[in-house]
């Protein structure tokens, strides 16, 4: 029999060996399955406009719908290209954020790489969307656009339309949402709100037209936007927007909202469609929500930069082959509480910062978006309303990529680019 110091160092492999497996077995994670770990962020995140009829080219809904784009959705999720969300989530934050966590991220990329395991499918439920096209729920009034045509000549068109209507009482509204009839194709809409004292026939000019082959002061003319008197009508500016992915929202009760009269309208003076190679018809409508009270507090719109109330410095004109940055500043004169932001430049805009610089010497961070999307250009809601004292200054910073470097520049070679005619 040899002696018993020859065993040990056998016996402490074999121990170490089940030391290392055990401690592996505890260490593993489970593999992530479709039912149970991806849809729910899928669905979440992603259906919301992938979606039939959404606002993007495919569906993500089903397992087979998921697993086929498997390699893509894990590419574009972990580098952050989608679920889009342009704002710099460690900046600031908002309602509705489509930010997935790195613990999602990781569910996807470890999903994917253990080849999309299915799991339960037959226990899980889908969301509808095809019957609630809505984020607020079911609407008080429907009021419907007139048919628009969209010709298959592949141009982005826009347009303005008036619609009308009348009602037996005045009420006030809570919120407004506009849901597009063709989701893939409704790039924005900007809409105002008129209220007339006497018309007569408020449904005169009803009528839309191509702004790009129309005289646009001459079709607001005949479009009767005013009182039967020729007065000016109560006019709310921006009252009902869209953008592709916006959410409606409901602001806290008691804050925002106007008494909506007996005869009116809505006018979308910038109704934007994306080119189609199909000959399509839009059927577009506007979801109304009354309140029973007026609202206590009135929300209004404090527009900075191009055709707002604070300059731009220096002017903005974008040299050829430049990158420049453009700053505009306003200095409050009375308190405010700020509910939703809405940064908005064109194809050669780069970056955007706003934030506020209070008496006190602190900064309140407004918003950040450090690679600008054109496509994507939301209407952002604080979780809570962003109160800005009297003497603080909100300021403005915007950089512009006038360069071939910049993808989505529409001239090659580069031209300059003036606030007039900026893209």
């Amino acid at each position: 029999m040899k002696p018993l110091k020859y065993h040990i160092p056998k016996l402490l492999v074999v121990l170490l060996s089940l030391i290392s497996i055990v401690w592996n077995a505890c260490s593993l994670k489970p593999v992530p399955n479709f039912a149970n770990d991806i849809a729910p962020i899928i669905h979440s995140k992603c259906s919301p406009c992938h979606h039939k009829n959404g606002t993007a080219p495919f569906q993500l809904m089903t397992y087979n719908d998921v697993a086929k784009r498997a390699k893509m959705v894990a590419f574009v999720t972990a580098k952050g290209y989608m679920p889009p969300w342009p704002a710099d989530h460690n900046y600031s934050h908002f309602l509705n954020e489509r930010v997935l966590s790195d613990f999602e991220k990781e569910q996807i990329q470890n999903w994917f790489k253990n080849k999309c395991p299915k799991g339960n499918l037959s226990a899980l439920k889908y969301p509808n969307f095809e019957n609630n096209l809505s984020s607020l729920g079911k609407p008080d009034l429907i009021l419907n656009f007139q048919d628009i045509e969209i010709l298959n000549d592949n141009k982005d068109r826009f347009y303005v339309v008036k619609l009308p209507y009348q009602m037996n009482q005045e009420r006030y509204v809570r919120a407004l949402e506009f849901i597009p009839g063709q989701y893939q194709y409704a790039h924005h809409v900007n809409g105002h709100y008129l209220r007339f004292a006497d018309q007569s026939d408020p449904f005169l000019g009803r009528m839309k037209t191509d702004i790009e082959s129309a005289n646009y002061s001459k079709e607001f003319m005949e479009m009767n936007l005013v009182n039967a008197d020729g007065s000016i009508p109560f006019r709310v500016h921006s009252a009902v927007n869209y953008l592709p992915g916006a959410y409606g929202v409901k602001y806290p009760k008691g804050i925002g909202g106007f008494l909506m009269g007996k005869k009116g309208a809505f006018v979308a003076n910038d109704f934007h469609f994306g080119p189609s190679r199909k000959h399509l018809i839009d059927r577009s409508k506007i979801y109304v929500y009354f309140s029973d009270q007026a609202p206590q507090r009135a929300t209004y719109e404090l527009m900075m930069g191009t055709n707002g109330v604070s300059e731009i410095i220096p002017a903005l004109i974008v040299k050829a082959n430049t990158i420049s940055k453009h700053v505009s500043k306003l200095t409050l004169y009375n308190d405010i509480s700020i509910l939703t932001v809405n940064p908005h430049m064109h194809l050669i805009g780069k970056s955007f910062k706003a934030y506020a610089l209070k008496p006190n010497g602190d900064t309140l961070k407004l918003i950040s978006i450090p690679n600008w999307q054109f496509r994507w250009q939301y209407f952002y809601t604080y979780q809570s309303p962003q109160r800005v004292p009297k003497g603080s200054t909100i300021v403005l910073e915007a950089i512009f990529d006038n360069t071939l470097k910049n993808p989505n520049n529409p001239n090659n070679p580069p031209k300059t680019i003036s606030e007039r005619f900026e893209n």
